[in-house]
């Protein structure tokens, strides 16, 4: 059959391509097939029973979910909660890790804002923007909880049920109100530490823009623990900073359970490094 075309079609065509790169929106990596990036030396190759991750990837940064995936793998731990995370690109991460580096983890998404452009998507239908929890073992009981106030962004918790040392835990991850907004991270605050009181063995991963000795802390201090076993308030200096301008934002805080092992991972992917810790097993 022989196909006709015309220099309307020819436009429109120009057109409908036009209009559907915009739609993919600002924060959609370029996650074109190249070579894949191998894990440095030392790199566990499978899923560390107990260890837990926080991650704020950076929204919009423009990162490779492939690069995302490889600095994930490269500490391979049996729990990840992201901030600032797109579902479309968490999808990619998870993927990635399956395909790439043979890392299976269940997800459960946390989006608090739909948001063309901050996850891209067709106007009628933006892409979800919030929280993700990954785990290695199955993942119950969601709950998303959008903070009463979020300030300039809407802002929110996720908490899941799953296994790490083959135990029962409850995490949460969350990320809070901007670094001016200390009143709303107050409120904030309050709403995500009286959920983790009511459990006896919590983790919650989470940026929490504040500074370990900020006074809207306390009740996270009251409630758990750092992972970090020199970071408490008031700062004494010892806490590891977290982010590119020499902060600790970043915490793992623990409730019931406690760490052998903290580090703070720098990584070119993100203004926020990677925080993991080793639970200890009992």
């Amino acid at each position: 059959m022989a196909v006709v075309r015309t220099r309307g079609a020819g436009v429109l065509a120009v057109a409908v391509a036009v209009f559907g790169m915009t739609l993919i929106g600002p924060s959609v990596p370029d996650d074109t097939p190249r070579l894949v990036p191998s894990l440095p030396p030392g790199a566990p190759g499978r899923i560390v029973p107990d260890r837990v991750m926080s991650w704020n990837i950076c929204n919009p940064c423009k990162q490779g979910d492939i690069d995302r995936a490889r600095e994930i793998a490269t500490h391979a731990p049996q729990v990840v909660g992201l901030q600032e995370a797109c579902v479309r690109d968490v999808e990619r991460m998870r993927d990635h890790l399956r395909n790439l580096y043979g890392l299976k983890y269940h997800v459960a998404y946390g989006p608090v804002l739909r948001h063309r452009g901050r996850c891209g998507g067709m106007p009628w239908r933006p892409g979800g923007f919030g929280q993700a929890i990954l785990s290695a073992a199955p993942i119950t009981d969601r709950v998303l909880v959008e903070y009463p106030d979020g300030g300039s962004e809407d802002r929110g918790y996720l908490a899941v049920t799953t296994r790490v040392g083959g135990r029962p835990l409850r995490v949460f991850t969350t990320h809070l109100a901007q670094r001016s907004q200390a009143a709303v991270r107050e409120g904030q605050v309050r709403v995500l530490a009286a959920a983790v009181a009511g459990h006896r063995r919590a983790v919650v991963l989470g940026d929490f823009n504040a500074v370990p000795d900020a006074a809207e802390l306390a009740p996270m201090w009251a409630a758990s623990a750092d992972a970090d076993p020199g970071c408490r308030p008031p700062a004494t200096g010892a806490c590891a900073p977290t982010t590119d301008w020499s902060s600790k934002f970043d915490y793992v805080f623990l409730r019931g359970v406690t760490a052998r092992g903290h580090r703070v991972h720098p990584t070119p992917y993100s203004d926020h490094d990677l925080v993991t810790a080793d639970l200890a097993p009992g």
